[in-house]
């Protein structure tokens, strides 16, 4: 098994091109994909395969993931500035409708959510454009229309926006600083519980906020309890495909506008 997992962010847009907008790279990377004989796969389907569940053959396949759960995952919006963005789901049903479902059979992204409403609603104020655009009532719309998964990017993302010292004396704006139980409970089983009520089943996926990889976490608390809350695996970046050799609690993802910035360059990943 050797799966690139791209990773998006759909309030990336800077301008109208490929470089600076994620919604043009999506679409764009969606179609070289297909030209590459590549086959798009869920995340989770790559989890079960690392975890023994099954024992598919994964190579040749991609999976794609994107962070934050903003509006934009889901809705078409006009965004200030560069005008209507087509959202991330609707670029998924755009190449559907362009190239066949039988282009992309499993065809499918996984979405992170922030859990905490007050939290996304000052991170809406004060990082986006005061918009109410990190709701959660496109949430279960989206699930069941079976092209995304939706998983858990922590209560709050220890965001800097929020004030600090936050609760369990919380350090805001560095996901390193989660370094005992009451914190991790705090941000991750809270978030489990909160996304199992509101979306009807309960994540099996944790994302480290900035990928920040706090030792504590990884080392000690998800081992232990990510099982029990639920979760599968957790993910980071780390820049190489996910192999059967990959370490469960931080598994490694490609981030566009960061690791890649051109469709050649993201050609090289997917092909090296």
């Amino acid at each position: 098994m050797r799966v690139p997992v791209l990773t998006y962010h759909s309030n990336n847009v800077a301008g109208n091109a490929y470089t600076g907008n994620d919604h043009i790279a999506f679409a764009a990377d969606l179609r070289l994909i297909d030209d590459l004989g590549l086959h798009i796969v869920p995340l989770q389907h790559v989890i079960d395969r690392l975890l023994g569940r099954h024992g598919d053959d994964l190579d040749g396949c991609v999976a794609l993931t994107c962070d934050d759960g903003t509006d934009l995952d889901w809705f078409d919006l006009d965004f200030p500035g560069t005008g209507v963005q087509r959202s991330l789901a609707n670029c998924l049903r755009d190449f559907r409708d362009e190239r066949g479902a039988a282009a992309q059979r499993d065809l499918h992204l996984t979405s992170f959510l922030i859990a905490d409403p007050q939290a996304r609603a000052r991170m809406d104020r004060e990082c986006l454009f005061g918009k109410d655009w990190m709701r959660e009532d496109w949430w279960r719309p989206a699930l069941e229309s079976g092209l995304m998964a939706l998983e858990n990017h922590s209560w709050d993302h220890n965001h800097p926006c929020l004030p600090s010292p936050g609760p369990h004396d919380l350090q805001r704006g560095d996901f390193h600083s989660i370094t005992t139980e009451a914190q991790a409970e705090f941000e991750i089983a809270q978030a489990q519980e909160y996304l199992a009520t509101q979306l009807g089943r309960r994540p099996q996926v944790f994302c480290y906020p900035f990928g920040h990889i706090s030792a504590f976490l990884h080392d000690d608390w998800l081992p232990r309890r990510g099982p029990q809350v639920g979760l599968d695996a957790a993910v980071g970046d780390g820049a190489k495909p996910v192999t059967l050799e990959s370490d469960r609690w931080n598994l490694p993802r490609y981030i566009c506008g960061w690791h890649w910035k051109s469709p050649d360059e993201l050609r090289s990943i997917l092909t090296g």
